[in-house]
């Protein structure tokens, strides 16, 4: 036990990272709670720094976590398998072939806040549990784990990579979009107008709505013009895209309406048809590596002759992607008779949305769905690592933050119900560090 700080916080963690055979062990290190004192002005400066106030309005853990370096070495090798299997050409085509016409077009962006989710069950292997090429919480998650380190005093343990300290990872964030812009228009984006793009609801009420500020001063602060709206409000004038008048040409997408079937997307629509705007992510992306059916096909090897994917990489998606089932009429019946041994999950739903009871489930409720089309994966259940706060028991996840296969970002999640994410006191947003 390492004593951080003098008594503010602690952790329990098992040296040994491997397990016999060389397979990383998930001893995900967990930390006791910041004592009061630390604990309010680890809040008060979280809203300083401009998130939400916490944890009343935002929930965030005063307690932290820490990842095995085994563990993120595998994590960065299957990043890596999974980049190199959802950009390949077999996987592409199939992946597309029913898919709307917006999401045909073949695109080159590449999100810089695409992240992966995992759960550490203890004593076993980590599983993918989906990935998000529009994960909110970047932003916020360097926040919380810059002034959390600080706050705690965790510099004092040497065995704790330091996360970076803010200005450097607003740095790299602009370093990435300008490698972005520089492969897409040929250019330094120094006179490219930007547009942060979100739902008009999730402008006025959403939970990352500050997020969404935060990444406009970020992109300012880099000497950008930077504008932050919804789809409705952009026009197409025959040869540019509109915002308020101005041209808008590199857009970030942070909207929930994946394929852009709303109206309010029109302008948007004939824009990235043109091919004058950068979008990401885009219907392209999310059709080819985020819609969740495409879990089926990682984590099940029936078509791998079809999407050429290796016997080397069918190994580490065996082993790091939990059975997934596109739900259909010819296997409704079994997945329902095993209903406690799976997760049922919309194929477009995002944060928790449309999740299925497993109390909920039964042959009709399945065969409703597939008769109306509302298109459901079951994914084999995947336990959590387990904390406690303030006597209270969460469970955590981890979310991996990856730019052209490179890790850069870590954060956690805690859940008050280990069957589903919900992140209403005690559970929130966790600090999440690695260990070197």
């Amino acid at each position: 036990m390492s004593n951080l700080s003098g008594g503010r916080a602690y952790f329990n963690f098992e040296a040994n990272d491997d397990k016999p055979g060389g397979a990383a062990s998930n001893a995900v290190g967990m930390s006791l709670a910041l004592k009061a004192r630390s604990r309010e002005h680890f809040f008060a400066a979280l809203l300083a720094a401009g998130m939400p106030e916490a944890p009343e309005e935002f929930s965030v853990l005063p307690q932290h976590q820490v990842i095995p370096a085994a563990v993120l070495a595998e994590i960065s090798d299957f990043i890596r398998a999974f980049d190199r299997v959802t950009a390949r050409e077999a996987w592409q085509v199939a992946a597309l072939r029913e898919a709307p016409p917006v999401a045909q077009l073949r695109r080159r962006e590449l999100c810089f806040f695409s992240a992966w989710d995992f759960h550490l069950p203890p004593g076993d292997a980590w599983r993918l549990i989906e990935f998000n090429d529009n994960g909110s919480g970047f932003i916020f998650a360097a926040i919380i784990n810059a002034l959390y380190y600080e706050t705690a005093g965790l510099a004092q343990d040497k065995r704790i990579a330091p996360p970076p300290h803010l200005p450097v990872f607003k740095h790299r964030i602009r370093d990435f979009v300008e490698q972005e812009a520089r492969a897409f228009f040929g250019e330094n984006p120094g006179d490219l107008p930007f547009l942060i793009l979100d739902d008009a609801q999730s402008l006025q009420q959403g939970k990352f709505r500050k997020e969404l500020r935060l990444l406009r001063e970020l992109l300012r602060e880099g000497g950008w013009r930077a504008e932050l709206g919804c789809p409705a409000e952009t026009r197409w004038d025959g040869r540019r895209l509109l915002f308020k008048g101005q041209r808008a040409a590199f857009i970030i997408n942070r909207s929930t309406d994946f394929f852009w079937q709303s109206d309010d997307f029109s302008a948007l629509r004939t824009a990235y048809q043109a091919g004058c705007v950068y979008v990401s992510p885009n219907p392209f992306t999310y059709a080819t590596r985020s819609d969740k059916r495409l879990l089926e096909w990682l984590s099940l090897p029936d078509w791998d002759n079809e999407l050429q994917i290796g016997p080397a990489e069918r190994q580490i998606l065996h082993n790091h992607v939990p059975e997934t089932h596109l739900l259909r009429s010819e296997n409704l019946a079994g997945l329902a008779e095993k209903k406690q041994e799976f997760v049922f999950k919309p194929l477009h739903g995002y944060a928790g949305r449309g999740l299925l009871d497993s109390a909920a489930v039964g042959r009709t409720r399945l065969r409703r769905l597939v008769t109306k089309g509302e298109g459901y994966v079951a994914q084999r259940r995947v336990a959590k690592s387990e904390l406690e706060i303030d006597g209270e028991h969460v469970w955590t996840d981890l979310r991996v933050w990856a730019y052209r296969g490179e890790i850069f970002h870590l954060s956690g999640r805690a859940s008050r119900r280990p069957d589903r994410l919900d992140l209403t006191l005690p559970g929130g947003w966790l600090p999440t560090y690695a260990l070197l």
